[in-house]
């Protein structure tokens, strides 16, 4: 049981130690490299949240008096995971500053560029309001008509009920 436990170890160190290569390289890159290589690191971050569920399953296997040992290595594991996380966290916000300035243009302080961008924005927002406005209505208007049709049925059901009682009361008769 522990050298399934070692095994994914030394798997989840090459791991790390790959990711954290890879994260000190995406600041540098450009372009579709720099795209390739985010995602190539969240895959890699997925595997190692995949390692580290197989570590803890393989921790709960292991025996109470001998538990005490893997647990803490499995803290401090969880606490890289973290930090690894985190890394690549700040270097993927200064990646989406990066693609965020190319949309907005080369310099991405060009006021007539942000000016149509807010111009675009806001017509697609009143658009988009008008479309919800116009949802909103239809819904009012068939719950409206709901209510009518609930209140046909309500009054047909009246009528049949009065129909039995006098159909059962002429029998009777």
């Amino acid at each position: 049981m522990s050298s399934d436990f070692e095994s994914y170890e030394q798997d989840f160190a090459v791991l790390t130690a790959e990711i954290t290569g890879r994260i000190g390289k995406v600041p540098k890159l450009v372009g579709d490299e720099k795209k390739q290589m985010v995602a190539n690191v969240e895959k890699q971050l997925e595997e190692a949240r995949e390692l580290l569920e197989q570590m803890e399953l393989e921790v709960r296997e292991i025996p109470p008096q001998s538990r005490g040992m893997y647990s803490s290595r499995m803290r401090s594991y969880k606490q890289e995971m973290g930090k690894l996380e985190a890394d690549f966290k700040r270097s993927r916000i200064a990646y989406s500053d990066e693609v965020r300035n190319e949309l907005l243009g080369d310099d991405g302080n060009s006021s007539e560029n942000q000016r149509a961008h807010l111009l675009d924005n806001t017509e697609r927002l009143e658009r988009s309001s008008r479309r919800l406005e116009a949802g909103y209505q239809i819904a009012v208007e068939t719950e409206q008509i709901g209510q009518e049709m609930l209140e046909n049925l309500s009054h047909d059901r009246e009528k049949i009920q009065r129909a039995r009682e006098r159909v059962s009361l002429t029998i009777s008769n």
